[in-house]
């Protein structure tokens, strides 16, 4: 290794503690993108994540405004027309921390229990955030960065992010790069140094039923009028067949198979039906026949109910007939599948198969397209060679069932891939009460990093 390389692995490697007290002091922010009293504490997380850009020495950093949350954006752009641009995404913002009776320390209260540090966030992205601003400031400070890097830091992402697409667009120019890289995937394991290199895509909807003007006495209309929230259990029980397969009309016409190669790959992978059930806590797996559980995770599309609200939901018994009922209803999409094509397909099934005692209505919330990034590019190769210097070992490869939007307005904005990588364990609680960080593969991926900035160019 080259004497800067090893000299940005040793700055790492004595500045643990600081790494770790900074991404404290991130995670306490309440940075909750979708909450309307949380304005404040986003402009506060933004401008944290600027402060310590300028700290390492990134220069033109700013805070730039949207629609929504804003956007931090910085460069160091001093290796040269010749040498590769970057850009490193992420995104500060976090999900709402309920139901917080179900935490053990406070979501913003970040705690270190054992080699896990607990908050809303540690994982899912501040600690995925800092572990890149902490490589690129120790190679900063050692030979200096052989690569150009801009940072891209978003607000929005937790909730689709949705202004950041026209915000490429408009910063077209100031984004140019020859790709991203995006540290918002994870790891198979503590163990198991891994590449995403594929995600599921995402459309989101709210599904909103009228039958009676106004509720009614079960008893003396029970039987006589359609109950809206029968009639949307029933439809939403009809989107998925016996053997698991989603039933809107033409909804698999796009998907594109995976192959036979591929189907082996995915088999080699420590995910058997054993480690879903065990890292579930479901007493049983379920999905399409025909296909293993990592396959229908990260290769074949999905539809799931997020939530549902109909009725008399307090104490005791109320003998209501509702006037209404709503879901919220989204797909988990694959190449090729358009977002679009799938709110269509959506309305064709509720026109097709709704009871004429209802009214109904379909809002969509959120879409995002699937991508696949090539493994054999020199980018995922950097970043395995990177991995192997680290954990000793190569790295799997590996579809991710979950949606970054990011990824496919890159593609079709900027025209780059992007390079998924993330030091998070299928353990971490994402989305959920006691979120955590498990931190020796977090300083691992880390001094993992410092390697990939030199083995872009080395």
């Amino acid at each position: 290794m080259s004497d800067n390389r090893n000299a940005a692995i040793e700055f790492a490697h004595d500045n643990k503690k600081r790494y770790l007290d900074e991404l404290i002091e991130l995670t306490k922010i309440p940075s909750i993108s979708t909450s309307p009293e949380n304005i404040d504490d986003m402009k506060t997380a933004a401008k944290w994540v600027a402060n310590k850009l300028n700290e390492i020495g990134v220069e033109n950093v700013k805070v730039m405004d949207t629609d929504g949350h804003p956007v931090v954006y910085g460069d160091h752009l001093k290796a040269g027309t010749d040498a590769p641009t970057i850009v490193i995404y992420g995104h500060y913002d976090v999900q709402p921390p309920d139901p917080l009776d179900l935490w053990e320390t406070g979501p913003f209260e970040p705690t270190l229990r054992g080699d896990n540090l607990f908050g809303r966030g540690a994982s899912d992205m501040k600690g995925q955030v800092m572990a890149s601003i902490n490589a690129v400031e120790a190679v900063l400070k050692h030979g200096g960065l052989p690569i150009n890097v801009k940072f891209l830091i978003e607000g929005e992402e937790e909730i689709g992010s949705p202004n950041l697409g026209s915000f490429i667009k408009n910063n077209n120019e100031l984004l140019t790069c020859d790709f991203a890289l995006n540290p918002d995937g994870g790891m198979l394991g503590a163990e198991l140094p891994s590449i995403p290199y594929a995600l599921r895509g995402l459309a989101y909807f709210e599904i909103r039923v009228q039958g009676p003007s106004g509720d009614l006495h079960s008893g003396m209309f029970g039987g006589a009028v359609v109950n809206p929230a029968n009639e949307l259990a029933r439809l939403i029980g009809g989107m998925h067949d016996k053997d698991g397969k989603i039933t809107l009309p033409d909804f698999y016409d796009s998907v594109l198979e995976l192959d036979k190669d591929e189907r082996e790959e995915l088999a080699k992978l420590p995910m058997n039906e054993a480690y879903y059930l065990k890292h579930s806590g479901a007493p049983a797996l379920d999905g399409e026949e025909g296909y293993t559980p990592v396959e229908r995770v990260g290769g074949r599309p999905s539809l799931d109910v997020h939530g549902f609200l109909s009725g008399f939901t307090g104490e005791g018994a109320k003998t209501v007939l509702p006037a209404k009922a709503m879901a919220k209803v989204s797909m988990r999409l694959v190449p090729d599948q358009d977002p679009e094509d799938v709110h269509k397909q959506l309305l064709k099934y509720m026109e097709e198969n709704a009871n004429p005692g209802i009214t109904w209505e379909v809002e969509k919330h959120a879409s995002g397209a699937a991508s696949i990034t090539a493994r054999d590019s020199a980018e995922v190769k950097a970043l395995a060679k990177g991995m192997e210097s680290v954990w000793g070992k190569p790295p799997l490869y590996f579809r991710v069932g979950g949606s970054v939007p990011v990824v496919g307005q890159m593609e079709s904005i900027l025209g780059v891939e992007s390079v998924m990588t993330g030091f998070g364990l299928p353990d971490d609680n994402l989305h959920a009460p006691n979120e955590k960080l498990s931190l020796g593969p977090w300083y691992k991926g880390i001094d993992a990093l410092i390697h990939f900035l030199h083995n872009l160019v080395e």
